[in-house]
């Protein structure tokens, strides 16, 4: 067993080289575009997206983390205010979210609320939260019911992104289905383009589906979730979804 106080030193110095490893990698001029392009308030080092993902990858698979060490490197990364550092802890998240389950729900629910962009909100949602949803559906679905009912439209955002990777390895379509028909009249553009991304990646395989699902409901849809779940339906089936939505009335 590990003692708390070598822990938190070891992961001190593990994400303070992160750290060091994205300032060396980022560039004033692309951190200033980063910060205006995601309207945020936290401090940019202006590393891109591949590069945070190769110093975390770097200074994880060496120090080969265990669960415990992995949550407690993902809070040390968190807490400062810092883009970089917090996108490397979701990096952290995604490379290792086979040491998670249901009981790190409440962590990633406290990242979600702190993310405040769709930049964070994404990857924690459809490939961490998704991944555990994947392999315990029934712990999962209570969690996900909530947030999809939840005041911040980030963290229903997330309930809906959660559901993707179930629905690609065949899950039922109800819960989605559901968390989605409750969502459908909202306009917050990252509900709406949420709810057609999911319909999009799940019609590449699915597609009957999305169709009996979308079909009674193209009166309803924005056009932003219309454009993205009619794409890899089709052409003939996405073509009449279009002419009801334009028409205002159910495509049945």
């Amino acid at each position: 067993m590990v003692t708390i106080a070598p822990m938190v030193r070891e992961v001190t110095h593990l994400a303070r080289e992160i750290e060091d490893a994205l300032r060396a990698a980022g560039t004033p001029d692309r951190a200033a575009h980063e910060k205006r392009y995601l309207k945020s308030d936290l401090e940019f080092l202006g590393a891109s997206v591949w590069e945070i993902r190769r110093a975390v990858k770097s200074a994880v698979e060496r120090d080969s983390l265990d669960h415990d060490r992995l949550v407690a490197l993902i809070r040390e990364l968190w807490q400062e205010r810092m883009h970089e550092r917090r996108m490397a802890a979701v990096a952290a998240l995604e490379l290792h979210e086979g040491e998670l389950g249901v009981a790190d729900m409440p962590l990633i629910e406290d990242l979600l609320r702190d993310s405040r962009t769709w930049a964070l909100v994404d990857g924690l949602a459809g490939d961490v939260a998704g991944s555990i949803a994947l392999r315990d559906p029934a712990g999962a679905g209570p969690i996900l019911d909530r947030w999809a009912a939840d005041p911040d439209f980030w963290v229903r955002r997330a309930a809906l992104l959660a559901e993707l990777k179930p629905l690609q390895s065949g899950a039922a379509f109800d819960r989605f289905a559901r968390h989605a028909d409750a969502m459908l009249d909202e306009r917050e553009f990252f509900i709406r383009k949420a709810i057609g991304w999911v319909l999009r990646e799940t019609g590449k395989r699915r597609a009957p589906e999305v169709l009996a699902w979308l079909a009674p409901r193209t009166g309803r849809a924005s056009g932003v979730t219309m454009r993205e779940a009619i794409r890899s339906l089709p052409a003939p089936e996405a073509e009449r979804l279009m002419a009801a939505y334009k028409a205002g009335t159910p495509a049945v």
